[in-house]
């Protein structure tokens, strides 16, 4: 292992990881014919930051070699850091005026450094009709004023991972193995009230993954309701609706039924999954990108099912692009000639087969690819993947988005755990998305 590389630890990796969108099932063969990149790159060396699991560094470090050999006098220097130290690494080496040429970054967070103008404008340098490989939500997710600052390079999605053995012992033997066929919310509270009547009172039906910047995948709800954060302009807050009522309501409810436990709030030291490896929790919502950990270090059988449906399904937004510094101007050529490289078929379906994570582009989705640990579990992730529309990504990826994370925080905190009414919960996020977006 390279000296620069750091191993993520699973606390890590849940703080930091984000989820989704794809929009079709995953197909069976998992073959997809090569396509050669578009750009070939000249001399010169590119210092790339990232930090990753084993399995996305190990992914990482093939692509750069791969890269190299097809574009000779090339050079990537690989710098793997551990993710609570990313961006405030990241964002001192840019105050500082000597950032990385390329780094890797979370859609919600992207928005916030192509807001700031201290990302590299992709539009005119990229090749022609490169954005057709990706599918409409991935897109969106890397635009800022309708130009390209970045490339998706994989996406996630938060599915429910279950204890068979703990919902077997309520009484539910049976899941949904259909997206069409997802619990309502109705029917997801009656299943998580059948556990909680089941189960001792140390141990609880559900966990959700909501902690720290993971507060995003609140969104699920508002989106599944049918609901917007903000309006079509990015800018005025749209949060106070039917859909925004009904999605603080039902989620605030979890905790004075205890259908999660009381440190499950979104501004808990506790990460969701953690509860779910002990099997204090009988259900967890996480990301495909657990599958490995999960595999390798639990003791009790498990599986994937859908998140509930209300008006329609839908699904948080995550995983990560990679974008360039406007630092790297004048290596743009062999910028776009490496991000072209590694969003080739066979570099991104090799990287996300081997982490467990979902391509973006459109011919992946297609034609399928296959997980290489519980392949059987990647049409669920996928499937609930296509739920999430472009109109919800672009959201994700608003330049306001680091304060408006702030805003979600702070007061769907003081709805889960301090009594704060609905209406006042409205009133703070409304109030609050508004003020973040003026900054």
């Amino acid at each position: 292992m390279d000296s620069t590389d750091r191993r993520i630890t699973r606390r890590h990796l849940l703080a930091g990881a984000g989820a989704a969108a794809l929009p079709v099932l995953l197909a069976g063969c998992g073959f997809v014919p090569e396509q050669p990149a578009s750009k070939k790159a000249g001399a010169g060396t590119l210092t790339f930051t990232t930090w990753g699991t084993d399995a996305e560094l190990q992914g990482f470090r093939s692509a750069i070699a791969s890269f190299q050999k097809a574009n000779p006098g090339s050079k990537v220097t690989l710098n793997a850091v551990p993710y609570e130290q990313m961006f405030t690494n990241i964002d001192a080496q840019i105050q500082a005026g000597n950032p990385p040429d390329v780094f890797r970054v979370p859609y919600y967070t992207f928005g916030s450094y192509a807001g700031a103008g201290q990302l590299l404008d992709l539009s005119k340098a990229l090749p022609s009709g490169f954005e057709n490989r990706f599918t409409p939500q991935a897109w969106a997710a890397v635009q800022n004023e309708r130009k390209p600052y970045g490339v998706p390079h994989h996406t996630d999605t938060s599915v429910i991972l279950y204890n068979t053995a703990a919902l077997a012992d309520a009484g539910i033997t049976s899941v949904p193995t259909k997206l069409e066929d997802a619990w309502t919310w109705e029917e997801f509270e009656a299943i998580a009230k059948r556990l909680r009547a089941a189960q001792p009172a140390e141990k609880y039906p559900f966990a959700y993954n909501w902690q720290g910047n993971g507060v995003t995948r609140w969104l699920s709800w508002l989106f599944e309701a049918d609901g917007r954060f903000l309006q079509s302009d990015l800018v005025s807050p749209a949060i106070d609706s039917a859909a925004g009522r009904a999605a603080v309501e039902f989620t605030k409810s979890f905790f004075p039924q205890n259908l999660v436990p009381q440190n499950n709030s979104v501004k808990s030291a506790t990460y969701a999954a953690d509860t779910w490896y002990s099997q204090t929790a009988a259900m967890v919502f996480s990301g495909a990108f657990a599958i490995p950990d999960a595999t390798a270090n639990l003791q009790f059988e498990w599986g994937a099912t859908f998140s509930p449906t209300r008006k329609r399904a839908g699904g948080d937004f995550g995983g990560n692009a990679l974008v360039a510094t406007t630092a790297a101007k004048d290596k743009a050529d062999l910028v776009v000639a490496f991000f072209d490289h590694v969003t080739t078929a066979s570099q991104m379906r090799d990287f996300c087969a081997t982490a467990s994570l979902l391509p973006t582009r459109r011919d992946l989705v297609e034609n399928g690819i296959r997980f290489d640990v519980r392949p059987e579990l990647a049409p669920v992730f996928v499937g609930q993947a296509s739920t999430v529309k472009a109109v919800d990504s672009g959201q994700v990826a608003s330049p306001s988005m680091a304060g408006i994370i702030t805003v979600l925080k702070d007061q769907l905190d003081r709805a889960f755990i301090g009594g704060q009414s609905v209406d006042d919960t409205i009133s703070g996020l409304s109030d609050g998305i508004a003020a973040a977006t003026k900054q």
